[in-house]
């Protein structure tokens, strides 16, 4: 019975693989959609666009998926989604930013302050956290891109602020405004990267215990998990000692 139980707990695995890549899959064909219809459905004229098919392709989304969700915008098809972004604190005081695209502001809403609530968390007004992140370009690129150095030189040439180097890779980070211009020249420098995103970079982070910890991670996995949600940026940090707890 030990192998069909081990078969089982791959398949589970194996099916929560699964329905995470097709939610990234949905949320990457939803930001493509909208760059379209917001300007033109040629990448090529239309940064925003060219980077939302940058990322979904450095994800494996098939280029099938690409062309239907440029093909939506084009057609006039889907619904029309609004940006809006929610802020809040989470536990232990950390704060917390969320990006939703949704063709239902109030359902949004009541989802979202919900779980903030159920966490012990509390939504805020727009403007109340996001003061303490920095509104930045971030460009990842797999460590085999190159060495510390040769990645910092190509950084340096290409306009980037900030570069965090490590063992799994390399985080370059720009002007918001000159993420089309930096990626551009990072890219014929040191070839396609992983990621080409506007983050909210904190400007510090707070360091949480395992107890605050363990809820704070379900209240992101839940933020998430909601398919009106499209990314969630808190400024906490965990010591090795907390990872490795919750891991266990």
């Amino acid at each position: 019975m030990a192998g069909h139980s081990q078969f089982k707990n791959i398949m589970h695995r194996k099916g929560r693989q699964d329905k995470a890549r097709s939610k990234l899959f949905s949320k990457l064909a939803k930001e493509i959609t909208v760059a379209a219809k917001m300007g033109t459905p040629d990448p090529d004229m239309n940064p925003r666009l060219r980077l939302a098919v940058q990322n979904a392709k450095s994800q494996s989304m098939p280029k099938d998926n690409i062309e239907r969700a440029i093909k939506k915008s084009v057609a006039g098809e889907g619904e029309d989604y609004e940006e809006i972004r929610y802020e809040g604190y989470g536990p232990g005081g950390i704060a917390v930013v969320v990006e939703a695209m949704t063709d239902n502001r109030n359902r949004t809403a009541s989802a979202v302050r919900s779980y903030f609530t159920k966490h012990g968390g509390s939504l805020g007004e727009t403007g109340s956290v996001s003061f303490m992140f920095d509104r930045v370009g971030e460009i990842i690129y797999p460590a085999d891109a190159g060495d510390a150095d040769t990645v910092m030189e190509a950084a340096i040439e290409a306009g980037a602020e900030d570069v965090v180097s490590s063992d799994e890779g390399h985080t370059i980070y720009c002007a918001f405004e000159d993420i089309n211009e930096v990626s551009t020249a990072l890219t014929a420098a040191l070839g396609e990267p992983e990621s080409v995103n506007p983050i909210w970079k904190p400007q510090n982070t707070i360091e949480v215990d395992g107890e605050k910890a363990g809820t704070l991670l379900k209240l992101i996995d839940t933020l998430e998990d909601d398919d009106d949600v499209q990314t969630v940026y808190a400024n906490f940090e965990m010591s090795d000692e907390v990872m490795a707890e919750l891991a266990g």
